[in-house]
């Protein structure tokens, strides 16, 4: 089968929006519900018939990576997750070897959700550590505890999962250099095959965005941040880290796949609210907010806002 199609499962809900997010993503309040549940009611049998969409867009193709970000995928029950990994099987050929993963809260993972979701095929997870410190955490308004992130990436291990990323941050407010080596460090000494180091971009209308033009916090100068990424990626190369694209580094075997997909000219379908696809020359986004997105799909229309062909 020549035809190879990614997917990305977009999860467009977080229990509370940290202060430097602008993702699409939604909470409760955000959406007036009184909890996560009720506001995600209904919100996978949409997943799934999307997933239809491609299939009857597309017809018989090999699905060689699923990748669930968000929002907050841990979130949501393995259940419902899992019933997603399942239509994929059922309507295309999930490739033997396929990479399915899961981006996860150490604060909101389970041992359990992480046993259900590997029965169910997921074998890579990407944890949101961000900093091993508190006080950086708090200016980016993360709710986990840092000693979280040992026992959430320790389960992960134990549940069998064959690849664990953690995701970083560097150059946030308050930050020093001997903070964000010892983020590295601590990182570093998890049992990982990947991480994901980012510069903090402030983007417009964030909380941060807000606190940094009253004057509250204060970024660092653009040298400091550079040093941080060098010293990382020395940190990185040291340990056993190569830099393989943009902002990630594996060790050998532990790169991610579908990150790859989405420079190599693979073909991926993204699924849900806001979620941008790329196929034959067409790239195209659905609409953004995840009440509008629902009412699309159950009325059988494409939840398409735009559309540009790449030359």
């Amino acid at each position: 089968m020549s035809r190879r199609l990614s997917f990305y499962i977009h999860i467009p809900y977080c229990i509370q929006r940290c202060g430097y997010c602008d993702f699409n993503t939604y909470t409760p309040g955000e959406l007036q519900g009184p909890d996560l549940a009720s506001v995600s009611q209904n919100y996978i049998d949409a997943v799934l018939r999307e997933i239809d969409m491609a299939h009857t867009s597309l017809g018989e193709t090999e699905v060689p990576t699923i990748f669930f970000g968000g929002g907050t995928p841990s979130l949501m029950p393995a259940s419902e997750l899992s019933r997603v990994i399942s239509r994929i099987r059922d309507r295309f050929e999930l490739s033997s070897d396929a990479e399915i993963t899961i981006e996860v809260n150490p604060d909101s993972v389970t041992r359990e959700f992480l046993t259900q979701m590997r029965d169910a095929g997921a074998n890579r997870i990407s944890m949101g550590m961000q900093s091993a410190k508190p006080h950086v955490l708090q200016v980016l308004d993360r709710t986990h505890k840092p000693e979280n992130v040992d026992v959430a990436v320790k389960n992960a291990q134990s549940a069998g999962f064959d690849h664990i990323s953690v995701d970083l941050i560097y150059g946030i407010p308050t930050e020093s250099i001997e903070d964000w080596k010892s983020s590295v460090e601590t990182a570093l000494s998890l049992p990982i095959d990947h991480i994901s180091a980012y510069a903090l971009i402030v983007e417009r209308g964030t909380k941060l965005a807000a606190q940094i033009s009253r004057g509250d916090v204060v970024m660092p100068a653009d040298d400091e941040t550079a040093d941080k990424y060098l010293l990382a990626d020395e940190l990185f190369s040291n340990a056993g880290f190569n830099w393989y694209e943009l902002s990630n580094w594996s060790k050998p075997g532990g790169q991610c796949r579908h990150n790859i997909a989405y420079w190599d000219g693979s073909f991926w379908w993204g699924v849900g609210p806001g979620a941008h696809s790329y196929v034959e020359g067409k790239r195209w986004w659905n609409v953004k907010h995840p009440s509008t997105y629902q009412q699309k799909i159950f009325k059988n229309e494409v939840p398409e806002l735009s559309s540009e062909i790449l030359t």
